[in-house]
């Protein structure tokens, strides 16, 4: 959500920011409503105005005086009943309109209109060379037994999978590799709940405007949507809350099942388990103060390197187009890794596939859940929050089978995970 009042001082440059985005949005028509909306405000103030010294004043009259004066405060009450609902349906359509703003975007952000216009400003590793023809994930993942789609579509549609055998404690060994990485650099764990209500799911800025992506468990008893992303949850933990400056930054790492309808993936290529409706993620989150955010979100990607570093899997980041861009989001950084398997067609049989991004939401996200910290001569400011991803679990290993794979069809496990799942190697007899 943006200021209100930066729209009213500066509405050509949240202008300019729809158009940079590529967006339809109508700034004069949100502003013309702000006005009606304004104007009815300090109509029925005027009339609660009247109301009150009316109420005064018949406490001191008597006989017809008193009569007349009574019937005048019926009126205003009466005029107040009538303007308060044209307020209310004011109110919500203005609110709806700040919804789909988006956040004005950080001034390093290239233009572009989609993934393809994305710039890449970082590579580090080296790609595998294979003495023979590499697989894919979905064929390791069938000769070696660790993925079975098939049976996921009969049990509950197209795009859903089981893991199986090793690669079940992988899953497991990348969590706790990833945790005890993030615990060192003091980072909180949290289990955050799946299931949030609205005011959560459109405060962390996901609602209205990516309503598509999201599954709402519509029901008479229940009216709560599940989470895409464990930001959600941990976004709105601090919700109405007031941080001392000494307490920020505020560092969480979560982890949590997601679900995703995937309906802005429509023509996008699905490929195995690479894009799925549900699947499991380490994510991290910070609040923090609005002058330490950038260098906040730069520790914070390169904590995300470090972990895919450390797992040697060659990579890629890539600075996202403002036409690619969350609404929500004010500066994105796509983490790639190599993926081999990715496409046959690509330079070397392989193709860079998102694992995570890092990403500024600066206050847009504060001001919808009330989120602010004190500082030291006692003023109030909206908190910066920042997300980014630590491991998400399915591309992660989708990455370290098809990078790891030997020629027997066996596949080599990173070392800083054999100590936590205690084999060095998958293959079958």
């Amino acid at each position: 959500m943006l200021d209100i009042n930066l729209i009213r001082k500066n509405p050509d440059l949240i202008k300019q920011e729809i158009k940079k985005r590529h967006m339809k949005l109508d700034v004069d028509e949100l502003l013309k409503i702000d006005k009606k909306r304004r104007d009815l405000l300090v109509k029925i103030e005027k009339l609660r105005a009247k109301q009150n010294k009316l109420s005064d004043q018949i406490a001191r009259l008597s006989g017809k005086e008193k009569q007349k004066a009574i019937l005048e405060g019926k009126a205003l009450a009466k005029r107040i009943d009538e303007q308060e609902p044209k307020l209310k349906k004011t109110e919500n359509k203005l609110r709806d309109l700040m919804s789909l703003l988006p956040n004005i975007s950080h001034e390093s952000g290239p233009e572009g209109r989609d993934e393809s216009d994305n710039v890449v400003i970082k590579t580090w590793g080296k790609l595998p060379k294979f003495s023979f023809k590499p697989k894919d994930h979905i064929q390791l993942g069938k000769d070696l037994d660790l993925i079975d789609m098939e049976k996921a579509a009969k049990v509950s549609g197209s795009r859903f999978y089981y893991l199986k055998n090793e690669a079940v404690l992988l899953e497991w060994a990348l969590v706790n590799y990833t945790f005890d990485l993030l615990r060192k650099k003091g980072y909180i764990p949290i289990l955050p709940p799946q299931l949030v209500n609205y005011n959560t799911m459109y405060g962390s800025g996901f609602l209205p405007a990516e309503e598509f992506e999201i599954y709402n468990v519509n029901s008479k008893e229940d009216n709560l949507f599940i989470i895409g992303t464990a930001e959600v949850s941990i976004c709105a933990y601090h919700q109405n809350e007031l941080f001392e400056e000494k307490d920020l930054p505020k560092k969480y790492v979560g982890f949590s099942t997601n679900q995703r309808r995937e309906a802005g993936a429509y023509g996008k290529k699905t490929w195995g388990i690479f894009r799925v409706h549900q699947f499991d993620k380490v994510e991290i989150f910070k609040f923090t103060k609005e002058d330490t955010s950038w260098k906040e979100l730069n520790d914070m990607i390169g904590t995300a390197e470090e972990i895919v570093k450390g797992l040697k899997l060659p990579y890629q980041i890539r600075n996202v187009c403002l036409g690619d861009l969350c609404r929500k989001c004010a500066k994105t950084q796509d983490l790639e890794a190599w993926m081999p398997g990715k496409s046959p067609t690509g330079p070397r049989g392989g193709k860079y596939g998102e694992i995570g991004s890092g990403s500024n939401c600066a206050d847009y996200q504060a001001r919808r859940l009330n989120i602010k910290y004190i500082n030291k001569e006692g003023k109030k400011h909206f908190v910066h929050t920042l997300n980014c991803t630590a491991c998400a679990i399915p591309r992660t290993l989708i990455a370290i089978l098809e990078n790891y794979q030997q020629k027997d069809g066996s596949v080599l496990v990173p070392k800083v995970l054999q100590k936590y799942c205690g084999f060095e190697k998958i293959k079958r007899k």
